[in-house]
């Protein structure tokens, strides 16, 4: 039996750090959308018990480093399933950007599973096994758009987000989300307004949400890959209406509720950065699958 299921990016459309917590995490307050770039898996029954990551990709592991492997494995130990498994990824979602791919990869497996598994799990149990696997896992199992606590595990659904582009550019540099925290200084950021954010998402005002957008990471991988800080300035320079960093980075995005700015956002980046997307936000938990 094959099974085909699509696993979205996120963006954060505001990300606030708290304070750190004594299990060595991050308190944080962030509100996370689902955006149209996805990922795609192909999982496929296997007699032999194993699991098996297929993917084109260089970058993407085939083995327990795997977060899809992972979510997997931690099905087949907690149900006793003796059952094999092939997940194929066809990566669409750049690696280490900041856009969740990974953790989406997970939470597609475990949806995917639990219906190849017959294992008659609701999303709010997948999502609390998605928990063990990595933080964001939990919002991915849902989708849509959310206000995630704790350390990104408690989720507070929203309604969706006023309908607009999103350009997205990511340059060809890596980084390392516990590299960001361990050098983050809680006492010396700007915090973003979460609440106004959902007042804005519930009251659809479209310009209220590009005000309130913000990310306190900025202010450590902005100053130490200045090339995300050119991003988001070469961005509000061709029109963008809102930019902002989406997790640790380095990926930048872009809201414009215009077709022709976001067209002309979309080739003035093509110009200078090689991964360049221009997407809708999915926004509503029914639209992900």
């Amino acid at each position: 039996m094959k099974l085909m299921i699509k696993a979205p990016a996120k963006i954060n459309l505001t990300l606030d750090v708290l304070n750190k917590r004594p299990d060595g995490y991050h308190e944080v307050e962030m509100i996370m959308t689902t955006v149209d770039l996805a990922d795609r898996l192909e999982l496929e029954s296997l007699n032999k018990n194993e699991i098996r990551i297929i993917s084109h990709n260089r970058f993407v592991p085939d083995d327990s480093r795997n977060l899809a492997y992972q979510a997997a494995k931690l099905l087949k130990e907690r149900y006793g399933i003796k059952k094999g498994v092939s997940i194929q990824i066809d990566k669409i979602i750049p690696v280490a950007a900041g856009l969740a791919g990974g953790s989406s990869d997970a939470a597609a497996a475990l949806k995917g599973l639990n219906q190849l598994w017959n294992l008659g799990l609701s999303l709010d149990e997948l999502a609390e096994l998605g928990a063990e696997i990595g933080s964001d896992v939990s919002f991915c199992v849902y989708g849509g758009t959310a206000l995630a606590t704790g350390r990104g595990e408690k989720i507070e659904h929203l309604p969706a987000p006023p309908n607009c582009w999103v350009v997205l550019a990511k340059p060809t540099i890596g980084v390392s989300t516990g590299e960001v925290y361990k050098n983050l200084k809680l006492d010396r950021m700007k915090r973003p307004d979460t609440n106004a954010m959902i007042e804005a998402i519930k009251g659809n005002d479209y310009n209220k949400m590009c005000q309130n957008m913000g990310n306190v990471l900025e202010s450590v991988t902005l100053q130490a890959h200045p090339e995300v800080a050119l991003i988001k300035e070469q961005m509000i320079r061709f029109g963008a209406d809102a930019v902002l960093m989406s997790g640790s980075g380095p990926t930048v995005f872009g809201l414009i509720r215009h077709d022709s700015r976001m067209h002309r956002v979309y080739n003035c980046l093509r110009g200078f950065c090689d991964q360049v997307y221009a997407v809708r936000m999915l926004g509503d938990t029914d639209l992900v699958d």
